[in-house]
């Protein structure tokens, strides 16, 4: 559960840290920066022969996304360690989990306030001869619903 109020920390972290590495690059010389993108390009040659499969974290993932939107689908193959459909995937699990409400819902009725459950009880001690129906129409009329009445209308 804590890595889960993390994650958008993560990856905002990995973002500034990537924008302040973009903006030293763009400040340099041409042979400077092409200077260093041959020695990561074998760099990366060389850990993409050591490592059977990496892990991207989420943070990486988002981010490799995000500069996937800057490079031209055909060359991704040559910079990517990985295809364009792991890249699409990346984004539905993303877009899925922003648009997924199920940690919100339970299921059930909502529960019922601690004072609430006491009036009830007090209430139901205090009146032996109402049944459930009077309890509940008696909250309604002191503003508290706590099930739906079935052929009463809503006053409250």
């Amino acid at each position: 559960m804590n890595d889960r109020r993390m994650l958008p920390l993560s990856i905002l972290h990995r973002f500034v840290c990537c924008l302040l590495g973009l903006t030293t690059v763009l400040m340099r010389r041409d042979l400077s920066k092409d200077a260093e993108l041959l020695v990561l390009r074998h760099e990366n040659a060389v850990l993409r022969r050591q490592v059977a499969r990496v892990r991207y974290t989420p943070a990486d993932q988002a981010w490799l996304a995000a500069l996937s939107w800057l490079l031209p689908r055909r060359r991704w193959a040559a910079i990517f360690s990985i295809t364009p459909t792991t890249i699409l995937a990346w984004h539905r699990r993303l877009v899925s989990r922003k648009w997924d409400y199920t940690a919100r819902r339970r299921p059930g009725r909502p529960p019922t306030a601690a004072a609430i459950t006491s009036m009830v009880i007090r209430m139901a001690a205090d009146n032996p001869t109402w049944g459930h129906r009077r309890v509940q129409g008696e909250l309604v009329r002191l503003g508290h619903r706590i099930a739906a009445l079935r052929g009463v209308a809503d006053s409250a």
